[in-house]
């Protein structure tokens, strides 16, 4: 890799090498946040990999390399927010309520997973994304509010609305505050 007045350029494989390293060792991490973006697994793998060909193109762009996570998922999120724009509305009201499929019987672990997928899946986008970047990818709020170009405030409100949300799907009690 040679530098310039521009910033680092690749030579030879090197950038290549790289960023095939960083998609090696945080790919499925990064797999794990575009799904809970895009809903499904297919959405999510056509997400992230819309994401890392931004940052292969950017790749010599990037001065700090502890930066790159960061990188990849605000591309996701924009990304999504693009594909939201676009896409036109599939489900249509009916008057008819489908049959609802009987869970097999697996581990209750398994099945509590999926029931907190479901309730994150109800969520609205900005409160699922913000609720993801808080306690799955463990982003302070300021970076949350940065990424998702808001106020500390308004991410505050977001997860809090969406916790309460995700407690009243699963009912699980609110937390009391602790006893002085």
């Amino acid at each position: 890799m040679r530098t310039n007045h521009d910033g680092p350029q690749c030579d030879g494989g090197g950038c290549h090498e790289t960023f095939h390293d960083y998609v090696a060792a945080r790919g499925p991490v990064l797999l794990r946040m575009a799904l809970h973006l895009a809903g499904n697994s297919t959405d999510a793998e056509d997400l992230l990999q819309a994401a890392l060909m931004k940052t292969y193109l950017a790749w010599d762009r990037i001065n700090d390399r502890r930066a790159i996570d960061g990188y990849v998922r605000r591309a996701m999120v924009n990304i999504n927010i693009s594909w939201w724009r676009r896409r036109k509305l599939e489900e249509y009201p009916s008057d008819e309520i489908p049959d609802v499929p009987v869970p097999d019987g697996g581990a209750a672990h398994g099945r509590a997973f999926e029931l907190l997928e479901q309730a994150l899946d109800r969520l609205p986008n900005r409160q699922r994304t913000a609720i993801l970047m808080r306690y799955y990818e463990d982003m302070t709020e300021p970076e949350i509010a940065k990424a998702l170009g808001i106020s500390v405030g308004t991410v505050k409100s977001t997860v809090s609305r969406a916790m309460a949300k995700l407690r009243g799907d699963l009912k699980v009690p609110a937390q009391a505050p602790p006893r002085a």
